[in-house]
């Protein structure tokens, strides 16, 4: 079981974790890089979880504040050029979240610390609308656009982030 100061590779998300442990979970301060060895997260972490700190992407922070089971619970969030872009209470607000790189993946509303109500997600790639609906604890939840580089293709409902049965192709 890993207990004190550590380091070790994530093997599901392939970033590296360097910190403290306690009964084999990261318990109080740590790092995390992304796998190119970027910082991505410094912080406090207690029964695994985030509990307060700093994301960071490019070098630059882009959330500031506390988490709640490791969801963003409250705090502030910054554009890559420093503007404040959104705030978070008790894991409430309109948010924006970039991928490692810094491009926007998501906009839409948290509601305790998930993506709920109305939301957009985008490719990191070519910078294109993929989805725009409805979300639910987190997870596509209701009626939803599909898009293939910026152009609609699929029209439906979802039930707990999958596609149901009701839906049509474009």
């Amino acid at each position: 079981m890993k207990y004190g100061k550590g380091y070790i590779i994530l093997f599901l998300n392939n970033n590296i974790f360097e910190g403290e442990y306690l009964n084999g979970e990261k318990n109080g301060k740590g790092k995390e890089y992304d796998y190119n060895g970027q910082l991505i997260y410094e912080g406090e972490y207690l029964h695994g979880y985030k509990l307060n700190g700093k994301e960071y992407r490019k070098g630059i922070v882009v959330y500031e504040g506390n988490y709640f089971n490791g969801d963003k619970w409250n705090g502030k969030g910054y554009d890559l050029n420093g503007n404040l872009i959104y705030e978070l209470i008790n894991g409430n607000g309109s948010i924006y979240e970039y991928n490692t790189d810094g491009e926007l993946i998501f906009e839409g509303e948290y509601l305790n610390g998930k993506k709920y109500g109305k939301g957009k997600e985008y490719d990191c790639l070519i910078g294109k609308l993929i989805f725009e609906g409805e979300y639910l604890n987190g997870k596509r939840n209701g009626k939803g656009k599909e898009y293939n580089r910026g152009k609609l293709i699929y029209e439906c409902e979802y039930t707990n982030g999958k596609r149901n049965l009701k839906g049509k192709r474009i």
